[in-house]
């Protein structure tokens, strides 16, 4: 999907969201005024938020969209995540404010004037809302935005928020029980639920979480598919926003390649992948010399190491140096291995009795992705 497609369709779920919002919130907060019930107004409080909150997904995708510039050369993207951070703080806002008024009507509580036509007007905006968070959260996923999701579920949390204060309405209008405070201090840890989830995905996203696992499946795929490149591994992707992406990957060609057939195979190659992902995408090179018996043997004997080893997932870039008599390889490890200086040093020594004569060059690393 490409920008300026994204951008409309988060534009246009943002001025629907903020629409339906603002006229269930006035709907709301005056029948919770008329029939003096903090339930409602502080449900009607909660959707003036989220029209608050399709608001600044709008004004943060329209900003997002901006053309990279000097000080900016990889665009502004990242904004949509700054958004998301603010949309979260408000919905923690909007939560605290509910529990506080809820808490003050347990403690001095007031009568309602609860009737039928009320709850149907209620019910009616639940249903509104549930059919809005549903479209807002399938639009979120069809362009990858955390924020619009974050909304999307926010507002399908009001649905069910609405459920629960149309049944404490029934049973005071039954057994004239009043549980509306009660149910404003349940609504208010939903929200705020909401609000922390949203601040934990994008707070995660600034700081730097996990590359597209499935972006990195299909470049991986396209470069070993490649032919020349016996190989692939450390992939690193940097994310500049949503489908913004460049990226870095070390690919194996036979150490007896020529600079200039290994040149044009990468330059391809790179072409290929802006063009299909959208990826501006780096090479380095590991030469490798699969094909001699010294090589097979020595490979044989890393694995023979390797495989008992739980925490190593795989090995790569492994090179015999003529010129330093050294012995190149790197190691593929799990976050669960904590101490890398001690598998450093028992790899060394393993490989010691095997080879006394040659040097060491491990080097040991995560997957980025």
């Amino acid at each position: 999907m490409n920008t300026q497609t994204r951008q409309k369709i988060m534009s246009r779920t943002s001025i629907i969201g903020i629409l339906v919002n603002l006229a269930i919130a006035a709907a709301k907060i005056l029948l919770g005024l008329g029939v003096s019930s903090l339930a409602i107004i502080s449900e009607g409080i909660n959707n003036a938020t989220d029209a608050l909150s399709a608001v600044l997904t709008l004004v943060g995708t329209k900003l997002s969209g901006k053309h990279p510039d000097e000080k900016h050369p990889f665009g502004y993207g990242r904004i949509e995540y700054l958004t998301g951070m603010v949309v979260g703080v408000i919905i923690l806002y909007a939560g605290i404010s509910m529990f506080r008024e809820s808490l003050g009507g347990i403690l001095h509580p007031t009568a309602l004037s609860v009737d039928v036509i009320s709850i149907l007007i209620i019910a009616g905006t639940a249903v509104v809302k549930f059919l809005l968070g549903l479209y807002t959260i399938k639009m979120g996923k069809s362009v990858n935005s955390d924020t619009l999701i974050a909304v999307g579920e926010d507002s399908r949390n009001d649905s069910f928020i609405s459920v629960v204060t149309i049944i404490t309405s029934i049973i005071y209008l039954v057994g004239h029980i009043s549980l509306d405070a009660y149910a404003g201090v349940l609504f208010s840890f939903i929200v705020l639920k909401s609000g922390f989830e949203a601040l934990k995905n994008t707070s995660s996203d600034i700081i730097g979480s996990a590359g597209n696992e499935e972006l990195a499946a299909q470049i991986y795929k396209e470069v070993r598919a490649t032919p020349g490149i016996v190989n692939a591994a450390d992939m690193m992707l940097h994310n500049y926003g949503p489908e913004r992406y460049s990226g870095s990957v070390n690919v194996e060609i036979d150490h007896k390649e020529t600079v200039g057939s290994v040149y044009e195979v990468l330059h391809e190659l790179q072409l290929r992948i802006m063009h299909e992902y959208n990826v501006t995408m780096v090479f380095g090179i590991y030469a490798i010399d699969r094909d001699t018996p010294e090589y097979k043997e020595m490979r044989k004997v890393i694995l023979d190491y390797v495989k008992p080893k739980e925490h190593i997932k795989s090995i790569h870039a492994l090179f015999l140096s003529k010129e330093t008599n050294t012995i190149y390889v790197d190691f593929i490890v799990d976050y669960k291995l904590k101490d890398w200086d001690a598998e450093r040093e028992e790899f060394t020594a393993y490989m010691k009795k095997h080879y006394p004569d040659q040097e060491l060059g491990l080097t040991i690393e995560t997957e980025f992705v």
